[in-house]
């Protein structure tokens, strides 16, 4: 079965300036996001449903609303960005777009496995569509970066009421794809110095007696989250297991997996990687345990993006990894070079405390980082050194001249720390001062709560950082056992011998 993609009002008259009823910057944003949704559902074969506001000059909505997206007019068109993706254009006059259309008996007819509503606005026609589709007992899928409201506040209540009252699953869409890395194994790891003695001392005793069966060894994990460490492992693998006599199956970097599923399966003589247990269970271990928190952290914040500021609580060795791992988990960044670089992305950064205080002004250090940095780094600005945030926001934005991109605020637990007021008095204060570009970073000790926080009082921020939650995460405790000894079921105690189905296992190796 195919799935519907239901587009709505992604039409000139809301996405475009000028028009009345245009949504804003933060609309605009999902315009990639959306491109990237049709590019990946129409490539598995769903079908594509542009539903659009089609009124007639006397529609009895414009009692309501300002007249909009009139047939016949440019306000009416689908946005240029989307044009190239092919669909059927379903045209509405209400919010829902089951209302007087043909949609319902298209649906009926496709009998898709899964509806997917994506557009604006969310608190107004997604949300009276996604209702719909629930009623007609259609599973419903809601990207949460695939749609937009005129503000915050409503965007949020209308994603929280079609996920906890209608019962729509609120998923995401991957913009980026993380580049194909080649990792580098240590020669310390290869020579069996950071696994666990008894596998040293296994293999050799194995080595002495002339035993060396082909062995199926499967691995899985205590508890659900994101897969992140494979494609370390395969490289590892790549280089102990002989060519031509070995087979390995995994789940995909980044792919959900459950409770006791196999994720990795390996086929080859034991001696070939016996000695690597240790090595490949720790890092999916902390892998998977950094991405599921970074995971937790995108899903609580719905669609405000997270840059991952944890590189400083952990050791160097493994900061570049644990900022990866974030990535994979769904941070749109990482403050780290190594991070950056493994997720093939630039390195995010504002300006550090010390740099401010050395100059002494908040002001005229970020117009001296602004003179030396290249025009592709960012201009924000930490706002909390000396003065008022929302005060040294104004004053800074005046000092760069309209050159100044965003403002953190970092305030310390000694000032009262962040709070949602404060970001509400530094977004008007900038607003006032004609700063409307200016965006709201906040960072500091942010958890999963205090994220949740900032959202139900309606804070506008921007960017969210977080450091320790996903840092200082619990690693996924990840177990391998033989199934198969040359070709023989067999298994500890406990455990169900042979080799355990997973038909989501691809072969990479």
């Amino acid at each position: 079965m195919a799935r519907a993609i239901l587009v709505v009002d992604m039409l000139r008259g809301f996405l475009e300036e000028g028009y009345p009823l245009y949504c804003g910057d933060k609309a605009r944003r999902i315009i990639p996001n959306i491109q990237k949704l049709l590019q990946q559902e129409l490539a598995q074969g769903s079908k594509v449903f542009y539903l659009c506001d089609h009124h007639a000059p006397d529609d009895p909505e414009f009692t309501m609303f300002p007249p909009h997206c009139i047939e016949g007019t440019a306000e009416a068109e689908i946005i240029p960005e989307l044009s190239q993706y092919s669909g059927e254009v379903i045209p509405k006059k209400r919010f829902s777009g089951f209302f007087g259309t043909p949609l319902e008996g298209k649906l009926a007819d496709l009998k898709p496995e899964a509806v997917v509503v994506c557009g604006v606005c969310t608190d107004i026609c997604v949300l009276h569509s996604v209702a719909d589709a629930r009623n007609r007992d259609y599973p419903v899928e809601v990207p949460i970066d695939c749609a937009a409201a005129a503000n915050d506040k409503v965007h949020l209540f209308a994603l929280e009421h079609m996920e906890k009252v209608l019962g729509a699953k609120l998923t995401r869409v991957t913009v980026g794809q993380l580049p194909k890395l080649r990792f580098e194994i240590p020669d310390s790891v290869l020579a069996g110095d950071t696994s666990d003695i008894y596998f040293v001392r296994a293999v050799e005793i194995l080595k002495k007696e002339g035993i060396n069966p082909v062995a199926t060894m499967e691995v899985f994990a205590n508890r659900g989250g994101i897969l992140c460490g494979i494609e370390e492992v395969k490289a590892l693998l790549e280089k102990a297991l002989p060519e031509g006599n070995r087979e390995v199956w995994a789940l995909s970097e980044g792919e959900l997996f459950q409770n006791k599923e196999v994720v990795l399966r390996i086929t080859a003589p034991y001696q070939s990687y016996g000695v690597y247990e240790t090595v490949y269970l720790g890092i999916l271990a902390h892998c998977s345990g950094w991405a599921t928190a970074a995971k937790e952290c995108v899903d609580a914040a719905r669609g405000i993006p997270i840059i991952s500021f944890g590189a400083r609580h952990v050791h160097p060795l493994v900061a570049g990894i644990m900022d990866y791992a974030a990535i994979v988990g769904g941070c749109v960044g990482c403050s780290s070079i190594s991070g950056a670089k493994l997720a093939g992305i630039e390195p995010s950064g504002t300006i550090p405390h010390a740099l401010i205080i050395i100059i002494g002004e908040t002001a005229k250090a970020t117009q001296i980082f602004d003179k030396h940095m290249p025009p592709e780094v960012l201009r924000i600005s930490l706002v909390d050194t000396f003065k008022d945030e929302p005060e040294e926001s104004v004053i800074v934005a005046q000092a760069l001249g309209g050159r100044l991109q965003g403002v953190r605020l970092d305030t310390p637990l000694e000032r009262g720390g962040v709070t949602a007021d404060l970001v509400k008095e530094t977004r008007a204060k900038l607003d006032l001062a004609g700063f409307k570009e200016v965006k709201i970073f906040v960072s500091g000790g942010l958890d999963l709560e205090r994220i949740k926080y900032f959202l139900d009082e309606g804070a506008p921020v921007d960017f969210f950082g977080v450091g320790s939650y996903i840092s200082d995460a619990k690693p996924t405790d990840f177990t391998a056992d033989l199934h198969e000894v040359e070709g023989k079921p067999i298994a500890k105690r406990g455990r169900i011998p042979g080799v355990t189905p997973n038909p989501r296992l691809k072969r990479v190796l």
